[in-house]
């Protein structure tokens, strides 16, 4: 039983820093660009959206194979 909750308090863990990730990856290309990111998505850019979602993803990816590997 406790090698089961050592794996639920892990995964947490790992969604906790996903969410992190995500948020100061999001933060990281807001200020990268030269124009506002939330601004244009706000106004329905499509391409902004995109490029947002695929940095969610991504790092979505890393995160997960991360605590999926460290589970092992």
């Amino acid at each position: 039983m406790a090698i089961v909750l050592l794996n639920l308090l892990y995964a947490l863990v790992g969604g906790g820093a996903a969410i992190a990730f995500m948020f100061v990856g999001y933060k990281v290309i807001d200020h990268l660009t030269p124009f506002d990111t939330a601004e244009q998505l706000a106004s329905g850019n499509r391409a902004i959206g995109t490029m947002v979602g695929g940095m969610f993803v991504g790092i979505g990816i890393a995160i997960g194979l991360v605590v999926g590997l460290g589970l092992n």
